[in-house]
């Protein structure tokens, strides 16, 4: 397996239900994921959360891309929502 799970990812300001960083040998081939889950709620919502909640600042070490990923699940509708975004990381960091 080419990521190293890693489950309730202390950061900022919270926990990241999910954070999966590549091995260094596939830093150049895989991005680092940050993944919160919502439920009833919209992946718009998560994907603020990790951004709101300093989330990336606990993998800014991480030399490859990251990627924010928010999931919703929809337990009336039984419909799951996920949007996902490109983390840009800032020169002064």
């Amino acid at each position: 397996m080419g990521f190293k799970p890693v489950l309730e990812l202390p950061t900022g300001r919270g926990f990241a239900n999910f954070v999966f960083i590549p091995k260094p040998e596939y830093k150049n081939d895989y991005p680092a994921l940050i993944v919160k889950l919502e439920w009833n709620k919209n992946a718009i919502t998560a994907l603020q959360q990790i951004k709101t909640r300093k989330y990336p600042e606990s993998v800014l070490h991480y030399m490859g891309d990251i990627l924010l990923v928010g999931i919703n699940y929809d337990k009336k509708s039984k419909l799951h929502q996920c949007i996902i975004e490109r983390y840009e990381k800032r020169d002064d960091k």
